[in-house]
């Protein structure tokens, strides 16, 4: 038996090293998952004082009020572009649609789709411009009252809004417009 002591002592002494270890282990985890959304905290808040800083012209709440954000891929949060406009149609979700042929040095915003399927034109899209048409829409314009003044067709005008693609077709658009101003 008093072989046997020694030999359980050891083994006990192993298992409460590796039951330490262990727990120091998972403290360290436990410690570095904390920092980590700290870091993730603190760089949301500093985009988003960036975002409320990007420019006077590229207000950041229209996204509220946007209808399904979520197929909307942001490339560029505040983006300038300038050209004719060549379409303007009532989209469905209350947002007035309008084709703009970019000014020379600008192609480089479109995707194969924008060339295929819009001749070769930038979608700009003002959110809740008109009353939408269908209930799937919901509230989305509800408490927004739209500021954007519509260009004629034929006008040159500067576009300033949120470059992105929009997922569902595949296209890149300014949406949502924050602001339009006639060049004359």
């Amino acid at each position: 038996m008093k072989h046997i002591k020694p030999q359980f002592g050891f083994i006990l002494a192993i298992l409460s090293f590796l039951v330490l270890v262990s727990c120091a282990d998972k403290q360290e985890k436990k410690h570095k998952k904390k920092d980590k959304q700290e870091k993730t905290v603190a760089a949301s808040e500093t985009l988003n004082v960036k975002d409320s800083n990007v420019s006077i012209d590229c207000d950041t709440s229209y996204w509220r009020y946007v209808y399904k954000p979520e197929r909307l891929q942001v490339i560029d949060k505040c983006k300038t572009v300038t050209g004719v406009i060549e379409e303007s149609n009532v989209e469905e979700d209350g947002d007035q649609h309008l084709l703009l042929k970019l000014d020379n040095g600008q192609e480089d915003l479109l995707t194969k789709k924008n060339i295929k399927k819009k001749q070769g034109d930038l979608v700009i899209e003002a959110i809740c411009a008109n009353k939408p048409t269908v209930k799937k829409v919901g509230t989305t314009c509800e408490g927004y009252i739209n500021n954007i003044q519509i260009p004629k067709l034929g006008e040159h005008v500067k576009v300033t809004g949120s470059l992105v693609i929009d997922t569902h077709n595949g296209w890149s658009e300014i949406h949502p417009i924050t602001k339009i101003e006639v060049i004359k």
